[in-house]
């Protein structure tokens, strides 16, 4: 049967909102990818830094020992086991980061292809 041009007149505005939803949807997808990006590369940023802390850490706890000899009191043991246990919680925080980051570049979203 043929349809009358009410009912094609009708159908119209179900095509557009179908087109709009999936514009839309495309939209939000690449924001979310561009956000992705973002945050991959302000992890990498992040490790990096902590990376450096740690470095500065360690060199500063060597140049102390070093310094100090095999005179250390009490205090500057408290002191370097301090440190020791700041430099290992760096380290886990560095690896955790880094594995963050890891999962965030394997995440690869499905694109959807457009019905025309």
């Amino acid at each position: 049967m043929k349809k009358s041009i009410k009912e094609k007149d009708e159908e119209k505005p179900e095509i557009k909102k179908k087109l709009n939803k999936e514009d839309l949807l495309m939209q939000n997808f690449i924001t979310l990818q561009k956000v992705l990006v973002n945050l991959s590369v302000k992890v990498d940023a992040l490790t990096e830094q902590i990376s450096k802390l740690l470095a500065l850490f360690e060199i500063s706890a060597k140049s102390f020992a070093q310094r100090e000899g095999t005179s250390l009191d009490k205090g500057d043991k408290d002191f370097l086991e301090k440190l020791d246990q700041l430099i290992e919680q760096n380290k886990i925080i560095a690896k955790g980061i880094t594995l963050i980051d890891e999962k965030n570049r394997e995440f690869k979203p499905r694109i959807i292809p457009r019905r025309i």
